[in-house]
């Protein structure tokens, strides 16, 4: 687990035919959702302007594929239509220093802390860790610093930690931590613009460690747009955890064991979807984080309040009670995200639709582009 902070370990050689390997083995469930991408079209900076994101909009009833612009959405909305966004905020998680025994570069991602001030650690160095270890972190300008002393290690390469000196987590990051970015923009090495980047223009609820990237298309000017023409905007939080950077590893999606991550949905937000849903309006999702809080929230076929964990793997023969459309970036490979996108829009349509993305040059994952499947 612990070397999936960095680079190769994480995400599956894009460039490479996935099934040069397997050719001698029947394909497995996840097999069909591998893909070829060449490297160059992985985005490893934002646009100047978010909404000048290029958008491909799949229209499912007809399968017709249109590309324009995120700063084009309104066009493609109704005004009876209704919008969720994630308003959790992508903490600074990410820390760098070094181990003050023996000088040796460290890295390490933020996870929890507890009500002792104690903080839960994911960490990458060389050599062996030992309880009663100094390490010392730095912030990205190296302006600052604090002092991290292991405790115990527990199950999954996850250290408890003590800061020294103690104080408020949240706080300590603002002035250490550094943008969480995935290994693929940079190999994790984040610039002074990323702190801004790196946010949704809404972001509200500290507690992600990565970005809900479909909402980072939208600017206060799309928004006013949007509200300007009726679509009506509602907010949900779902705080994206660790578990959204653990490839699947089984061979059969039911044999996958999906992360938790925490959500909710309020009995406002509730009582207004489901309102909209009798109205027979449609509810677009912002990305599949919103989808997941959604149906989780759906699952006794209506909307409800919710607030708690969930687990929920949306995978093929899922049946949707809340999402009628969804706005999303194009995903990785093998990932639960892609399968959630194919689950929705359509196997084979939504693998055209990549292929065509590739072919017409999109800008794929966190800071790419967007798909739009109405």
């Amino acid at each position: 687990m612990i070397h999936r902070l960095g680079g190769g370990g994480l995400f599956p050689i894009l460039d490479k035919d996935p099934l040069d390997s397997k050719l001698k083995n029947a394909m497995s469930d996840l097999d069909q959702y591998d893909y070829r991408l060449p490297r160059e079209l992985i985005a490893q900076h934002p646009l100047r302007k978010r909404s000048d994101a290029r958008l491909m909009v799949v229209h499912r009833s007809s399968g017709q594929i249109e590309h324009t612009h995120v700063r084009q959405l309104p066009e493609f909305l109704r005004a009876t239509d209704c919008l969720v966004f994630n308003d959790t905020k992508v903490i600074p998680a990410r820390l760098v220093g070094r181990r003050d025994r023996t000088n040796a570069r460290w890295t390490g991602l933020f996870l929890s802390a507890d009500e002792h001030g104690a903080w839960q650690i994911l960490s990458k160095t060389r050599g062996k860790l030992e309880p009663g270890e100094a390490i010392v972190v730095l912030s990205w300008d190296v302006r600052q610093s604090i002092t991290l002393r292991l405790l115990t290690k527990l199950e999954g390469g996850v250290w408890a930690v003590r800061p020294e000196p103690m104080g408020e987590a949240l706080e300590i990051l603002s002035r250490v931590g550094r943008v969480p970015l995935p290994p693929y923009i940079r190999d994790g090495e984040m610039v002074e613009e990323d702190i801004e980047t790196y946010q949704t223009v809404y972001a509200e609820r500290p507690g992600a460690v990565a970005a809900p990237t479909a909402g980072l298309h939208f600017t206060p000017e799309l928004l006013a747009e949007l509200s300007r023409r009726g679509v009506e905007q509602q907010r949900v939080t779902l705080h994206v955890g660790i578990g959204t950077f653990r490839p699947i590893t089984a061979q059969r999606l039911d044999e996958h064991p999906m992360h938790s991550e925490w959500c909710t949905l309020s009995a406002e937000v509730a009582e207004k979807l489901t309102a909209a849903k009798k109205a027979g309006r449609r509810i677009v999702a912002v990305g599949t984080t919103v989808a997941r809080v959604l149906e989780t929230a759906a699952a006794s076929g209506e909307i409800r309040p919710f607030t708690g964990q969930t687990d929920l793997f949306i995978r093929p023969q899922f049946q949707f009670r809340a999402c009628d459309a969804l706005l999303t970036n194009f995903h990785l490979p093998r990932s639960t995200l892609l399968i959630l996108v194919r689950t929705f829009g359509g196997e084979e349509r939504m693998r055209r639709a990549y292929e065509e993305a590739i072919d017409e040059r999109y800008r794929f994952f966190s800071y790419g582009d967007a798909m739009l499947i109405i």
